[in-house]
């Protein structure tokens, strides 16, 4: 079974770095912005997110799901940031235009946002997110400084830090006048 899998990886061919994940989702984002803007099709921009987070959270190397699975949000608001920005240059009153474009977008956007979001995280769990979860967990454990554990006082439970623990310490000699 073993052999069967590596011989799978090694077919599916092309593996994207999380960088590459992100910004594909980005650029395909980006594109349903414009043809909705050229065409009119306000479901473009929702489906085009919808493609690039599946195709690349399907495509990411494995190590990379982490960083996947978080950035949908950010990258959705990214898009709709660049799209309203290039917008409302042409508007008689700009901040105006870029304002009421951010609020549409973001609260129209929003169910687009969520399900992408969605897919990203269950496509990234069967591919193997809570290895990668567990990984960090292991990682974050080994590069933690061991701290020491409280002392109990047996029946008492928790006995104080020996006097003079608070007391500021003086390092070197006292300076003659």
């Amino acid at each position: 079974m073993n052999g069967r899998n590596s011989e799978r990886d090694r077919a599916s061919g092309i593996r994207l770095t999380a960088r590459g994940a992100v910004a594909s989702v980005l650029t395909l984002t980006l594109l349903g912005s414009l043809l909705n803007t050229l065409f009119g099709l306000p479901a473009a921009v929702g489906l085009a997110f919808l493609g690039g987070c599946a195709v690349a959270v399907a495509l990411v190397n494995p190590r990379d799901l982490l960083s996947m699975v978080v950035s949908p949000p950010l990258v959705f608001f990214s898009a709709v940031l660049i799209s309203e920005a290039i917008r409302s240059l042409t508007a008689p009153s700009p901040v105006q235009a870029f304002g009421l474009g951010m609020f549409t977008a973001l609260s129209g956007g929003a169910p687009w946002l969520f399900v992408g979001s969605a897919l990203v995280l269950l496509v990234a769990w069967r591919r193997g997110l809570a290895r990668c979860v567990r990984d960090l967990r292991e990682e974050i454990r080994a590069s933690a400084p061991d701290i020491p554990r409280p002392r109990t006082g047996g029946d008492k439970g928790f006995v104080p830090e020996p006097e003079g623990y608070f007391e500021p310490r003086v390092y070197g000699t006292p300076r003659e006048p």
